[in-house]
């Protein structure tokens, strides 16, 4: 009994403040004007600053675990050749290709994987997480848009290389991370006004991201083939988070690193596959299909995942 309820403080809070952008939204305190530049605002500012503040001020050498990085990135490439393949001999149309298969891989590492890291390991938790999401997220950004490109690469619809090449090397948590992850290695000093600044700013971020994320939860969203929505659900939160625990034991990785590792790859599908498959032509009715479902089913599957975790003693 004792352990479910130290799962539930951990996942509970979470989801509470999701399902408060929710009731926010129904009842009108917040509109779509509101959502629209509150992402803005974390993605461009606030996330950012996170990043690099908590990346910037620890112990890289203490933090940073390769094998860690090394058996996540490959876990998102596992997932990205599993769907892909799935897809391609399901014979699904191109734009549905894409959207299913980069809804099964990619994560929302940054909004909820970043707060279920913190409830779960606190800070030091958190560090490390940050440090690991300033390398994924380029493998991340890599994948999907390989994902997108590939079905439409005879249709004449995607847009040039150098197009994504920018998107992915001028992303502001990439740039973020990579600053932060060079401020430590460096062993920076962190002048107190500056320290101070960013403990005040960057204190709003995962509450405005959560409730982003609530605000724009809608079942209204469903749509679309909801058995392939589910098939990519299953992939992302079931079967990709355990891929991922194999992958990191055959690299040596244990304790609060296996754990994060794990708690990462069982992401729901990130806001993100919405935009981009929209971007590319591809099925944004899927792609939304896959976000709303694989967020309203993690609430269960970290349940069960962190039930697993902390019987194992991490």
């Amino acid at each position: 009994m004792a352990l479910f309820l130290d799962i539930l403080i951990i996942v509970l809070p979470v989801f509470l403040v999701i399902g408060l952008g929710t009731l926010l939204r129904k009842l009108g305190l917040i509109d779509a004007t509101f959502l629209f530049q509150t992402n803005r605002l974390v993605y461009y500012v606030c996330l950012p600053l996170l990043l690099f503040y908590k990346i910037g001020s620890a112990d890289f050498f203490a933090n940073f675990n390769a094998a860690l990085v090394a058996a996540s990135a490959t876990a998102i490439a596992a997932g990205f050749l599993l769907s892909y393949g799935w897809a391609a001999l399901r014979r699904y149309p191109p734009g549905a290709r894409g959207a299913f298969s980069q809804g099964a891989f990619r994560g929302n590492l940054a909004y909820v994987g970043l707060a279920i890291v913190f409830n779960a390991y606190g800070e030091e938790g958190f560090t490390r997480a940050g440090i690991l999401m300033g390398f994924l997220v380029p493998v991340l950004n890599f994948f999907a848009i390989l994902a997108l490109m590939l079905p439409q690469r005879h249709t004449g619809e995607s847009r040039g290389a150098g197009f994504w090449v920018r998107q992915i090397a001028l992303n502001p948590l990439i740039l973020a991370s990579f600053a932060g992850i060079a401020w430590s290695f460096l062993a920076l000093p962190m002048p107190v006004i500056l320290e101070r600044s960013l403990n005040i700013a960057t204190g709003m971020t995962l509450p405005l991201a959560l409730i982003a994320i609530g605000g724009s939860f809608s079942l209204e969203k469903l749509r679309g083939d909801l058995v392939r929505a589910g098939f990519a659900t299953g992939i992302k939160i079931v079967w990709l988070p355990l891929i991922a625990a194999l992958l990191l034991r055959l690299f040596g990785v244990g304790g609060m690193d296996l754990a994060i590792g794990v708690l990462f790859a069982g992401t729901p599908a990130a806001t993100a596959t919405y935009i981009m498959a929209h971007e590319m032509k591809g099925d944004a009715e899927l792609a939304g299909s896959i976000v709303m479902m694989s967020t309203a089913l993690s609430a269960f599957s970290y349940t069960l995942a962190l039930f697993i975790l902390r019987t194992a003693g991490l």
